[in-house]
C-alpha cells in the first residue's frame, strides 16, 4: 500500500496547493480526470485491502442494517455483516465468477454471481464486484464508461455508471490513506449506503 499512499497523498497536497482553505480556484476538470486516472492505475495495483464500517440496505420496501467488515485480495473478497439488534450474521465470500453466502436458514447458498445470488436470497440489489471499486472512489471495471462529476478539489463527488448514481464524502486532505468516508449508491428504489470507519491492508 506503500504506492498508492504516495500516489494519494501527491494528489492531497496538489489539491491543497491548488485550494488552499477552499478559498482558491477550483481544480479544471481537465486537471481531476487526469489526476484521477492516475489514482486509479495506482488503486489497481494496490488491489488488497480492508474495510470496516457500518452498511445500510434498501430495496424500497424492506431494509437493513449493520457491521461491515470488507476483505479483498484481487478479484477474491469476503465480506461479513453483523446486525447487533438481532444478532443476526452473513458472510459472502467468492471472486467475479463465483459466490457463497453463508448465514442464512436453510445452509449455504452458492451461484455464479454474488450480486444475484444476493438479490435472490435476500431481495436486495447490491453490485459487490462494483462496489470493490466504487468504494475507493473509482470506477468499475466491469461496468463499462461512466460520468465521474469532480469536487472542488478534484476529487469524486459522484460517480455514474451502469444505471447506478454514486455519491461521496471524503475525509480531509490531512487524512491518510485519503480513501472514502461515505458512499451512497442508488438505482432506482434500491440504495446501498456505507460509512467507513477505517481502512487497511490485507
Amino acid at each position: 500500500m506503500i504506492r498508492i499512499a504516495t500516489v494519494l497523498l501527491s494528489l492531497a497536497l496538489a489539491a491543497c496547493a491548488s485550494a488552499p482553505m477552499r478559498t482558491g480556484p477550483a481544480v479544471s476538470e481537465a486537471a481531476a480526470e487526469a489526476a484521477q486516472q492516475s489514482r486509479e492505475v495506482a488503486l489497481r495495483e494496490d488491489a488488497d485491502w480492508t474495510l470496516t464500517g457500518r452498511i445500510a440496505v434498501s430495496n424500497g420496501r424492506d431494509g437493513g442494517s449493520g457491521r461491515l467488515e470488507w476483505r479483498q485480495a484481487g478479484e477474491r473478497f469476503e465480506v461479513g455483516l453483523s446486525a447487533p439488534v438481532t444478532r443476526q450474521g452473513w458472510r459472502l465470500s467468492g471472486d467475479a465468477g463465483q459466490a457463497r453466502l453463508e448465514g442464512l436458514d436453510g445452509g449455504p447458498r452458492v451461484g455464479a454471481d454474488a450480486s444475484d445470488l444476493l438479490r435472490t436470497a435476500t431481495g436486495w440489489d447490491i453490485p459487490v464486484v462494483a462496489l470493490a471499486d466504487w468504494v475507493r472512489g473509482a470506477r468499475a471495471g466491469a461496468l463499462g464508461p461512466a460520468t465521474i462529476h469532480y469536487d472542488a478539489t478534484g476529487r469524486p463527488a459522484r460517480i455514474e455508471q451502469g444505471g447506478w448514481t454514486i455519491d461521496y464524502r471524503w475525509p480531509d486532505a490531512a487524512s491518510e490513506p485519503l480513501l472514502p468516508s461515505r458512499v451512497d449508491a442508488r438505482r432506482g428504489e434500491a440504495r446501498v449506503r456505507l460509512l467507513v470507519d477505517s481502512w487497511g491492508e490485507t
